[in-house]
């Protein structure tokens, strides 16, 4: 059975651009109403909001490595939506090191990066658990990587916070069902500007190198985020692998 997202109340974090703006876009236009977590940029956040399809929407800021930002947000989505029905955990952090250069990924850029992507995630499901709780059936996605089982990626520590995201995915649906599905999307090496500096040509040379020969767009991964919400109903604790079966030995 389908799920409707008509009136539902969606938050998505790192919502004002790439995959978090992709599947806010892709939500509204199937009637939810959106609250876009930012972090510093509240001017392109309420624009992105602003130019929305449908009503209701807003941009709130959303530190999510800073539990007082993130329990300043959780008053103002319950004074506003009282209840959340879905959530997407987009944000996220990186920067390019290559694997092979030790010494350039510091323990301080390490933790960093750790502490936004595994650490960052987990802390928003805590917060905002009382009112996906509230729901009658919620779903949170977790933005994952391929990067995660490739141990390919942006530099290892994003690697490893990525295979963290996957595992708390799967630890969590065993204890947030039956009321809250938990699912992990898991894109390869998407159009967006991410990962800063990147090479020019980077992602079509990655690109030529899987089965399917191109770059995946930020709207592939909108719609499978859109269908473990809408379509998968009976699944929970699962990876949707969107990259082009990069993945693949």
């Amino acid at each position: 059975m389908s799920y409707s997202l008509e009136g539902k109340n969606v938050v998505v974090t790192g919502g004002a651009s790439g995959i978090g703006a992709a599947t806010a876009q892709l939500f509204a236009t199937h009637g939810a109403r959106i609250a876009l977590g930012y972090h510093s940029d509240a001017d392109k956040a309420e624009a992105m909001a602003a130019s929305l399809a449908g009503d209701g929407h807003c941009a709130i800021r959303m530190k999510i490595d800073d539990a007082g930002s993130l329990a300043e947000a959780a008053k103002t989505i319950s004074a506003k939506f009282g209840e959340v029905d879905v959530l997407v955990n987009s944000a996220g952090r990186t920067v390019p090191v290559p694997a092979a250069n030790l010494d350039d990924l510091t323990d301080e850029l390490f933790d960093e990066i750790t502490r936004v992507n595994l650490r960052g995630p987990f802390a928003v499901i805590r917060t905002l658990a009382p009112l996906l709780r509230a729901a009658p059936q919620a779903a949170v996605i977790n933005i994952g990587s391929v990067a995660a089982t490739t141990g390919t990626g942006s530099n290892l520590a994003y690697c490893a916070s990525k295979a963290g995201v996957h595992t708390l995915t799967i630890a969590l649906a065993k204890v947030m069902g039956p009321s809250i599905r938990v699912m992990t999307v898991s894109p390869g090496a998407v159009d967006t500007e991410f990962v800063k500096g990147r090479a020019p040509g980077a992602l079509e040379k990655i690109a030529a190198n899987t089965p399917l020969k191109k770059v995946t767009d930020v709207g592939a991964v909108a719609d499978a985020v859109y269908s473990c919400v809408v379509h998968l109903t009976s699944s929970t604790g699962v990876e949707i692998i969107v990259d082009e079966g990069r993945h693949l030995p």
